[in-house]
């Protein structure tokens, strides 16, 4: 597995130079079975993140904010802060679905980030605690790639790259990443749709799987701390992380059974925002990437070079509801 992932990044650094500014060293994939390796108070502080303007944002009404839909909204709590993440059943149902269920057993609460690497990702959700784990539900068939109609589905484009799939368009559909065979093609096929996949950019939550065995998707789940686009359509993307972004690097880097007197960070509990008590919700709204403000907001990004940034370069902007 690792010949081959190695292989995989070397291939994806080539053909996304434009896409991605920074590609990082090649380390392990982020596999995990047999893989021996209270009320808040006011105010934005309260919920682990201190307020900040991003300079480029242009001014903005309430028509240019959105509210994730809370069935569809994961809070998983830490010393960091709580980190919360939109999840896409657009996408990855059967992966959302999944989540949701093992939220809902309480599965999640105390589990530990037992392989996270730095410039890489934070790997959770084994019940061992060293990447062996798995939960007593059945493995999740992939969900690496998804079909869109360019109508249903819509991308905000910035560009054109060049993929190993191809050449494709790249934008965002909500606050997530993607890319996508280019819309055009859609009227050529018979279902009227194009192939797409989301990008594993910073902020994402992607599924961990063992080995060579790409329907084994169980349970772990790992949150991206920085770009690593070599794991696109190996790996099936859920979530983005909205709100708490700044708690991804903070996690301790380490792993168990590798490193000698690593102690784990824990994610303390994990709940659907649905079933969170109303008085207790983070109140996160983030820029709608299909309206003006966000076009304005992408114009700036560009400055003087007159080119956007790297697709993962761009974090979409939140905001608490005022």
């Amino acid at each position: 597995m690792m010949a081959r992932l190695t292989l995989g990044f070397v291939t994806a650094l080539f053909l996304f130079a434009t896409a991605c500014a920074a590609e990082q060293t090649p380390v392990q994939s982020p596999e995990q079975k047999h893989d021996a390796q209270a009320k808040p108070a006011s105010g934005q502080a309260a919920y682990g993140q201190a307020a900040a303007v991003d300079p480029n944002l242009p001014a903005t009404t309430d028509a240019d904010w959105r509210e994730p839909d809370l069935e569809n909204t994961l809070y998983i709590k830490t010393k960091y802060g709580t980190f919360v993440i939109e999840m896409a059943p657009e996408f990855a149902p059967k992966h959302v679905a999944q989540i949701k269920a093992l939220t809902r057993q309480g599965f999640y609460n105390d589990i530990t980030f037992h392989r996270v690497m730095k410039k890489f990702m934070n790997q959770t959700g084994d019940p061992r605690g060293d990447g062996t784990g798995d939960s007593s539900l059945p493995d999740i068939p992939k969900e690496f790639t998804f079909r869109r109609a360019p109508n249903d589905i819509k991308i905000k484009n910035i560009g054109r790259v060049l993929s190993p799939k191809g050449e494709v368009e790249t934008g965002f559909y909500k606050a997530f990443p993607i890319a996508s065979k280019p819309g055009a093609q859609a009227f050529m096929t018979k279902d009227g749709k194009v192939d797409a996949w989301a990008l594993h950019c910073p902020n994402i939550t992607s599924m961990a799987r063992g080995g060579d065995n790409e329907n084994s998707a169980n349970s772990q789940f790992f949150l991206m701390r920085a770009s690593y686009q070599s794991l696109d359509t190996q790996y099936s993307i859920w979530g983005t992380t909205i709100w708490g972004r700044e708690g991804l690097t903070k996690i301790k880097i380490g792993v168990v059974g590798t490193d000698k007197g690593f102690v784990p960070d824990t994610m303390d509990s994990v709940r659907v925002a649905s079933d969170v008590p109303a008085a207790e919700r983070i109140p996160v709204q983030i820029l709608r990437t299909d309206g003006a403000a966000f076009s304005q907001y992408l114009e700036a990004l560009k400055g003087s070079s007159g080119k956007y940034p790297a697709i993962c370069d761009i974090q979409i902007p939140t905001r608490l509801k005022p």
